[in-house]
């Protein structure tokens, strides 16, 4: 392999600074698909500080807590009305032996945390502290389940034990641990990344896995399972196929993780210190996350017409070099407002695609890569919601809102494909284009209307006249996030750098929305 360097290759197109008007059309006449709110799924590993200082401290700890959980961080998600949560991993998952995890906590194993940074692990957090936690916060449940170095009789266990209501051995235990009623939990990872972390398998040889496991994880006492297999990797299209021609409709979803990041090994650039093109680098590289699904869809389509089985986005966001000073194999990441950008604009793809993509889980919620939250390292319980945390709070209208279609003509750039030049030619994979306006339109359950546009230009304002077809509107009112610069993020010592506002600059005029959009800006508006 050739070497590379860190010379961030240039972009072929250039920005004027002039502001611009661009005409679209939403149609809100032809509303047809929901927009699930799992969409806004969230995900805790037991990895760095997610867990342990992050979502858990303990009763005893100095920090307020309610019954453990950090105050602030829960009264923070419960805020954001998180739908689902992901636990407990991740590659963590398929070490995690569910049994370690209950009983008193004083009698609780520790454990090694082989996968990240080998961090010794009490198990204090287990399985009752994650189901009373997502009951506490109103959210569905997401069980990964260990096939990696687990049992088929260990996972059957673990379903039994939360969620069977009496009669069997699992239950007793349960009730015996202080839970009396069985839990809910509707869905059921089989695996995670089994083609890497999870067990290095062929995708024929976990398909006959899944069909094992997936036979002795039991529906019990009125809970009814919905099981998710472990799915590709971004551009793994083979290993789709293979699941759907193996497993098919034995499965209700199948997973399919993305990340925003420059590669596996070397550096993957500082979550704050950027330069525009590697700016722009991150938003051409988030948004061919569409193509990626949409291959993925056409497998599943040929193989499942009537979209019987979902295709689920259970692992995506930005990847950045760990923050200096914090320990390795922790992933503590800065949230930049490049990484609110990213957040909007995946989250607009996924509303396209809602026909088969009905979960997606940001990678994490506390502390870890493009979180939520970060807690101070340092113990002094201080806690700062990041840009992307704003951003998922100004959409959550469109969680069970009905997708509406707007048609909007962007300005284009080209980005370079490739972060590195290769140093022996300087040539570069040649380029992704970048569109600089993006928009979502949905029609929320009470009959208003929720429009999201981004402008991801640096130096380019927009006007944009949308002509409103099949709605009368009387009003609109909105919020904006933007900032100075757009590698501007929060920290301890300033929690409000990049923060939402009142937007004022949406006016209405004979069935035209009217809106002068600045630049490196997200607006989200409700017309009644």
């Amino acid at each position: 392999m050739k070497k590379q360097i860190l010379t961030i290759v240039a972009l072929c197109g250039t920005l004027s600074l002039s502001a611009e008007n661009v005409v679209a059309t939403l149609h809100a006449d032809q509303g047809q698909s929901k927009i699930n709110k799992e969409i806004y799924g969230q995900f805790a590993e037991h990895l760095g500080s997610c867990i342990y200082g992050g979502l858990w401290v303990g009763e005893n700890s100095s920090i307020p807590n309610i019954n453990g959980y950090r105050k602030d961080v829960f009264d923070a998600l419960k805020a954001l009305q998180i739908p689902v949560l992901r636990w407990p991993g991740g590659c963590f998952a398929d070490e995690y032996h569910w049994r370690d995890g209950i009983g008193p906590r004083q009698l609780r194993p520790s454990m090694k945390n082989n996968n990240w940074g080998g961090t010794i692990e009490d198990n204090s957090f287990g399985t009752h502290e994650f189901l009373n936690l997502c009951e506490m916060l109103g959210c569905e449940p997401y069980i990964s389940g260990n096939v990696g170095s687990g049992t088929v009789e260990e996972l059957a266990k673990w379903v039994e034990y939360m969620t069977s209501e009496e009669g069997t051995p699992m239950a007793k235990l349960r009730k015996e641990n202080g839970r009396e009623k069985p839990w809910k939990v509707k869905y059921l990872g089989v695996g995670n990344e089994s083609w890497g972390c999870g067990g290095n398998m062929r995708p024929e040889y976990y398909s006959d896995l899944y069909r094992r496991y997936s036979v002795y994880c039991r529906n019990y006492d009125g809970n009814k399972l919905y099981k998710i297999a472990s799915g590709a990797s971004d551009y793994d299209y083979k290993w789709t196929k293979v699941l759907m021609e193996r497993i098919g409709r034995r499965m209700d979803g199948v997973s399919l993780h993305y990340y925003t990041c420059v590669g596996w090994s070397g550096s993957k650039g500082s979550a704050t210190q950027f330069d525009k093109d590697q700016y722009y680098w991150a938003l051409a590289k988030c948004l061919e996350i569409e193509e990626v699904i949409k291959k993925h869809k056409a497998i599943m389509d040929e193989a499942d017409p009537e979209k019987k089985v979902d295709l689920l986005v259970d692992e995506w966001g930005t990847w950045w070099d760990e923050e200096p000073g914090t320990i390795h194999g922790h992933l503590y990441q800065q949230n930049a407002l490049r990484d609110a950008f990213v957040a909007s604009l995946s989250l607009n793809v996924f509303h396209r695609h809602t026909d088969r993509v009905k979960m997606a889980n940001i990678a994490q919620i506390v502390n870890v890569l493009q979180s939520m939250i970060l807690t101070d390292q340092k113990g002094t319980g201080h806690m700062v919601l990041t840009p992307t945390y704003h951003v998922f709070q100004m959409y959550t209208p469109f969680q069970e809102a009905t997708y509406l279609p707007i048609e909007l003509e962007s300005e284009k750039i080209d980005v370079a494909k490739a972060y590195f030049k290769d140093q022996a030619t300087g040539k570069n994979a040649g380029t992704r284009p970048l569109p600089l306006l993006s928009a979502s339109a949905a029609k929320t359950q009470d009959g208003n209307i929720v429009v999201a546009l981004t402008n991801v230009s640096l130096d380019k304002a927009q006007t944009i006249d949308i002509q409103l077809e099949g709605c009368t509107a009387k009003t609109v009112s909105g919020r904006i996030l933007t900032s100075k610069n757009v590698a501007d993020y929060n920290d301890f010592e300033h929690p409000d750098v990049v923060a939402p506002r009142e937007f004022k600059d949406a006016k209405l005029k004979k069935g035209t929305l009217s809106v002068k959009l600045p630049a490196k800006s997200i607006v989200v508006l409700t017309l009644n």
